[in-house]
């Protein structure tokens, strides 16, 4: 599988990432087993960079994403992880996670802290969890009620730990773009990540984000290319930005599967090609559980996606034509 490196950074990622918030039992428990499992049929695959944070699972996704990677050579992978969060044991024992999404033991809980204590103590907590000594990229982990103190104190706490050599590269990662956009103007950062707001269904990126990051030479991970499930299966009930998606938004990804299936292509390998069109896209990160899972994102990541897809989706109105769209042979390339 092809790589791409972050920005000026040094530090490679498959275009296609392993999204670990799933395996730290989102929404629905996964087993260890499974959990490795689901791991290593990513690494079968060719995917080679592995995200996860503290907030998933509470550590969970840490701890099951460092034992599933151990004994493998530590050159032939990377790793992020994320900071803006610690996790404190919890005063009362019992209940669970689900109130943050994670069906998990609720052991611990977080408090938000960006200072630069806060980002140091994260990663060693982080390092500790994954058993490595070093991860590749910390991002900033949804600062979007903490933006001050996040480019006061945790970003220059970044810079400090990238100038030591602690990490490799350093970033955001958010579901908005407008505070992005910021990290990518105001700061040195390798890399952002952004989720849901550079798809089929929301090109919000595209307005500022995109093209601030493309003159900087700044990466962009995109996350949430589905859109929370909506582009990977559009049916009445099926969730778009964790919530029932409206009509007018089912009804827009029901024509764009109907121009899938046209071209002889699923909805899921139109939308996990759609981000590549812009440069700055150095990769997309799906959240799988299972080898099954795993192996379908990556069979329809190889898809190429005929030109003509693209061009009907304009025509029917369903892309703009500003949105620029994968070349035809070219993508992942």
């Amino acid at each position: 599988m092809h790589t791409r490196t972050l920005g000026r950074s040094g530090v490679d990622v498959t275009e296609l990432s392993f999204g670990a918030a799933a395996i730290g039992n989102l929404y629905t428990p996964v087993t260890d087993e499974e959990a490795r499992s689901a791991v290593d049929a990513a690494w079968d695959a060719g995917i080679r960079h592995f995200d996860t944070a503290p907030h998933y699972g509470i550590g969970l996704s840490e701890r099951r994403l460092g034992e599933a990677l151990a004994g493998r050579d530590r050159s032939a992978y990377t790793v992020s992880t994320k900071a803006g969060r610690l996790l404190v044991p919890a005063e009362e024992s019992g209940g669970d996670d689900l109130e943050h999404g994670f069906a998990v033991p609720a052991t611990h809980r977080r408090v938000w802290d960006f200072s630069a204590d806060g980002v140091r103590r994260s990663l060693e907590d982080s390092l500790t969890r994954l058993g490595l000594d070093r991860v590749d990229l910390v991002y900033l982990h949804d600062p979007d009620d903490h933006g001050e103190q996040a480019f006061r104190e945790a970003y220059p706490a970044l810079e400090r730990l990238r100038a030591e050599g602690v990490v490799g590269a350093i970033g955001a990662g958010m579901n908005q773009a407008a505070m992005l956009t910021r990290f990518v103007r105001d700061t040195d950062v390798d890399a952002v990540l952004c989720a849901g707001r550079y798809t089929l269904l929301d090109q919000g990126a595209l307005t500022e984000l995109l093209p601030e990051a493309q003159a900087r030479g700044t990466s962009v991970v995109v996350g949430g290319v589905f859109n929370s499930g909506l582009l990977a299966d559009p049916r009445p009930g099926a969730t778009y930005d964790y919530a029932v998606a409206p009509s007018e938004v089912l009804d827009r990804a029901c024509q764009l599967q109907d121009v899938a299936q046209r071209h002889g292509i699923t909805l899921r390998a139109a939308a996990l090609a759609f981000p590549f069109g812009h440069p700055a896209v150095a990769s997309v990160l799906v959240g799988t559980r299972s080898p099954r899972e795993v192996l379908d994102t990556a069979q329809q990541f190889a898809v190429a996606v005929p030109a003509a897809f693209w061009q009907d989706a304009r025509a029917a109105g369903l892309l703009a034509d500003d949105v620029p769209v994968p070349v035809a042979g070219k993508e992942h390339a």
